[in-house]
C-alpha cells in the first residue's frame, strides 16, 4: 500500500469512526502532534507511542465536527502533506473553529507505518474558541 493511500484509508477510518484501523497505521513508537508545545487544548497535546493516540481522539469529543474534507494530498518518499478543510464547534462554548487548508504532515517508515504526525492549525483560533474569548 502506498503512503497516500494509507493517508486515504486513515481518513475514511476517522470519517466512521474506526479508530482501531487508525491505529493500525501507526508505529508502536509514534509521535503524534511532533511539533507542538502543549498549549491547552486537548487535541493539539503532544502523545508518545500508539498507545497514547487514543487520547487525541477521547479530546475530540469536546468538538462538534461539522466537516472534515481532505482536498489535497502529496507525496515525497516518506512524507504525505494533506490539506484539508475542517470546520469544528467547541461544544462547551459554542464557538466556531474553521479551517481552510489545514496541514496534516504524515511520516511514514520503510514498512509502512506512520513514525510521526502534526495538524498544522491556527492554534490561537483553537485556543480562543476553548475558553470562549
Amino acid at each position: 500500500m502506498s503512503n497516500i493511500a494509507s493517508v486515504q484509508e486513515i481518513y475514511t477510518a476517522f470519517a466512521s469512526g474506526d479508530v482501531p484501523t487508525i491505529l493500525s497505521h501507526l508505529s508502536d513508537d509514534v509521535i503524534w502532534e511532533y511539533d507542538k508545545q502543549d498549549a491547552g487544548i486537548p487535541w493539539l497535546v503532544p502523545r508518545h507511542g500508539r498507545n497514547e493516540v487514543p487520547k487525541f481522539f477521547q479530546a475530540l469529543g469536546a468538538l462538534d465536527l461539522r466537516r472534515f474534507q481532505p482536498k489535497t494530498l502529496l507525496e515525497s518518499g516518506s512524507i504525505v502533506v494533506a490539506l484539508n478543510d475542517i470546520v469544528f464547534v467547541v461544544r462547551a462554548t459554542g464557538k466556531e473553529v474553521v479551517e481552510e487548508d489545514e496541514v496534516h504532515i504524515w511520516h511514514f517508515d520503510s514498512d509502512g507505518q506512520v513514525t510521526k504526525f502534526c495538524h498544522k492549525t491556527d492554534t490561537h483560533e483553537h485556543w480562543v474558541a476553548l475558553r470562549g474569548s
